[in-house]
Order: C-alpha cells, then structure tokens, then sequence
C-alpha cells in the first residue's frame, strides 16, 4: 500500500509540473521553465530514475547558464551530480559538483558552495586530497547554516573523512583541490611524453638505444625528440660513445 501511494504522489507531482511547464512556456519565461525541469529532476531521484533525471537537470542548467542565473545554476548542477553518481558516472559527477561549487563560490553563494562540497562528498568516492578540501571547505562556507538537516549530515561525513585520511595527517591540503582544473592539452601531452621518456633511460641506465626500444620508436628519433623537446633530459642518458673506424691506411680515426 505504501509503494502505492508513493507512486500516486509521484504521477501527482507530474501531473502538476507538466501543468506548470505548459503555463511557462506560454508566457516564455524560460528561466521558470527550467525551474520546473529541475524541480522534475529531483522527483525523478525520488523515483529512482536516474537517467531521465540527469537528463532534466542537464537541460535545465544549460537555460540558467545562457540566462546567467549563477546560483539557479549551481542548485541545478548540484542535482545534475547527484544522479550521475547513482548512474555510477563518478568522473563526469565529480566534474558537475566541482563546477557547481565554482559557480556558487564566484557568485557568492558560499552556503550552496558548501552544500555542493558536502553533497559531493555523500555521493562521490573521491581522492584523498579533494575529499580533504570539500571537508574543510563545507565546514566553513556552512559554518553558519543553521539547518539541523545540514548539521547532521557534516555530523555524518566527519568519521568518513577521518579514516579516509588517516594515513595523510600533516600533510598540506592544497587549497585548489577542490575546484575543477584547466589545462593545456599541448603542455599534459610533453609531460606525459617527458615522463614516458624519463622513465624509460631510468629503466636502461640512460642507454638512448635501449630506451628507444622500449619506446618502439628509433634511435634517431628519440634523440631528436631529447634535443628538441626535452633538453632537461639531456643529463639523465648516458655519455654519447664515439664510434671508432679504421680508414684505407689502418689508421684509427674518431666517427
């Protein structure tokens, strides 16, 4: 009977939304018709359908982007999160709450920063560093929310965060953990290229040769790729060796 009930309050609640969608969009105001896919979204986790409420969230927070409502957007993303992590889509959910708490926190909105770090931390497995900074960092952007709901659940997460990290006490939190990191794809290619390199002369006591071969590419080229790209490494292989050879009259010469 309960089971029952509760589904009957769910085809309620979307019989309602759908009313109040078709009244937004007559009036085209798109800003409170995202406000009802997003409230839809999170019926839609009520209901255990996780799919069609990331679907939701998504379309709701690309309207409060153009529309350049940060706070809407970040409320939106925060459910966006939500139902990527119970899809088991851990990356791309990490991703949205670490944009949902740099929209907060640049708008201002510290307490829904917070409530994003938090929620974060309830719904994602994340790396010892990032989880150490949402911690931190809900505990002060909420620090003065009153919620008893918001009080219990930092309550919740504190022991989860204390044996999670554990085995890093003393170490620095670097205070950009917790937002989401740009980069430069032609910069991260020569790293990884530079430490591939690095890694490979280590394993051959710099012998460019052997390297090479473990690289699959010649000896030329990796040299090339030394001298151009990479000179730091020039250090790391082992002293160039001057081939020998005897001209027509026998004698000896340097190559």
């Amino acid at each position: 009977m309960a089971s029952c009930s509760k589904l009957s309050r769910f085809r309620k609640a979307h019989e309602y939304l759908s009313q109040a969608r078709r009244l937004t969009i007559t009036v085209r105001d798109k800003v409170r018709t995202a406000q009802v896919n997003e409230t839809r979204a999170q019926v839609f986790i009520a209901e255990g359908k996780y799919a069609e409420a990331e679907s939701a969230a998504r379309s709701a927070a690309a309207s409060f982007a153009r529309a350049g409502r940060e706070c809407l957007l970040a409320e939106t993303l925060i459910t966006q999160g939500v139902a990527l992590a119970r899809l088991g889509q851990t990356l791309r959910a990490q991703f949205i709450f670490q944009r949902a708490i740099e929209v907060a926190h640049q708008s201002g909105a510290l307490n829904r920063a917070g409530i994003a770090a938090l929620t974060l931390i309830d719904e994602v497995d994340l790396p010892s560093d990032v989880l150490q900074s949402a911690y931190e960092q809900s505990r002060e952007w909420l620090s003065t929310n009153q919620s008893e709901d918001i009080k219990q659940r930092l309550e919740a997460v504190r022991e989860k965060v204390a044996l999670a990290l554990s085995s890093r006490i003393g170490e620095t939190v670097k205070p950009d953990a917790l937002f989401v990191k740009r980069c430069h794809l032609g910069d991260e290619v020569l790293q990884f290229e530079r430490r591939l390199i690095r890694e490979a002369l280590a394993k051959v006591n710099g012998s460019i040769t052997h390297a090479a071969k473990l690289l699959g590419i010649s000896y030329q080229r990796l040299g090339y790729v030394i001298e151009s790209r990479h000179k730091d490494l020039l250090k790391e292989r082992s002293p160039v060796r001057r081939r020998r050879y005897r001209n027509r009259d026998g004698i000896n010469r340097d190559q």
